[in-house]
């Protein structure tokens, strides 16, 4: 496996070959801006989510009339890519189907994923190929973790999210892992959420209709990182109350609602691309002080 670090002037990052995963992402200062992955609250840092969002009803995916094991999130922050480029400042994973990952999703695909660091800004873009003869289900995430609170040695309270626009449809909760039936009013008040633990006590807030397309996290000494995502429609907040982390996923797809029993093409979120098809989705994490 290869592990590759790149860097700029003002920021270093880590990614792992296990996940194609951004395992750490510091300022020029030293200053960690990742979670640091233990396991005693969440071993995630920032995993990709493919072939789905989310989780279905059982860990079971129905295509073409077949059931398959499809765990929570997919497979791919499990699995090992290939580092196919990179340089000081870029670099470039792929994961491609297998007989062993085509027993559990029986699409032949590939997975691309870059990072490039420019000053302090780094942006992630993967892109999903369907490399098959038939039209291909499917739903990409990403799943980035950042310390709470920020900046070490500071205090937990005084942390926000700012959002690009004002959120006032209704958000879901997991149930079970899945989307809730019911939902409840959005917790964004003049496009901000004050962080809280007990804002969690039932779980990630699932948007899925947002109308931001970035969101702001910051500290109150002041330290900010904008995570932006222009043409992903959905959206994730989790954290478990009491952890030093808070996630920020922007999503295509999101768990299967309860009730759900249908093929995956018809899930709510999945995209279906036709063959020989591909389609890309962007992060943009971008940081200042």
């Amino acid at each position: 496996m290869t592990d590759v670090t790149i860097a700029s002037s003002a920021l270093t990052a880590k990614i792992a070959a296990r996940g194609a995963e951004l395992v750490a992402l510091d300022t020029a200062q030293g200053q960690p801006l990742l979670w640091h992955g233990d396991p005693a609250w969440w071993s995630g840092r920032a995993p990709l989510l493919f072939p789905i969002v989310g989780r279905l009803p059982g860990d079971k995916a129905l295509i073409d009339g077949a059931s398959y094991d499809l765990p929570q999130h997919g497979f791919a922050r499990g699995s090992t890519f290939t580092l196919v480029s990179g340089d000081a400042s870029f670099c470039c994973y792929e994961l491609v189907s297998t007989p062993e990952l085509m027993a559990r999703y029986p699409r032949d695909f590939a997975l691309r994923v870059a990072y490039e660091i420019s000053g302090a800004s780094l942006r992630v873009t993967a892109t999903v190929i369907n490399r098959d003869a038939r039209p291909m289900p499917f739903s990409f995430g990403y799943h980035p973790a950042f310390r709470w609170p920020l900046a070490s040695g500071a205090e937990r309270s005084g942390h926000c999210l700012v959002f690009g626009d004002d959120e006032t449809a209704p958000i879901h909760r997991p149930d079970d892992g899945l989307l809730s039936a019911w939902t409840e009013a959005s917790p964004v008040i003049d496009r901000r959420i004050a962080l809280s633990d007990a804002l969690f006590d039932k779980g990630a807030l699932i948007f899925t209709q947002p109308r931001s397309r970035r969101v702001t996290y910051q500290g109150p000494d002041g330290t900010r990182l904008t995570v932006a995502f222009d043409g992903m429609p959905h959206l994730g907040i989790w954290t478990k109350p009491g952890a030093p982390f808070v996630c920020i996923e922007p999503w295509q797809g999101y768990a299967a609602p309860v009730g759900f029993a249908g093929e995956l093409a018809t899930k709510p979120g999945i995209v279906i691309l036709p063959p020989s098809a591909s389609a890309g989705y962007s992060m943009t994490i971008a940081v200042s002080t």
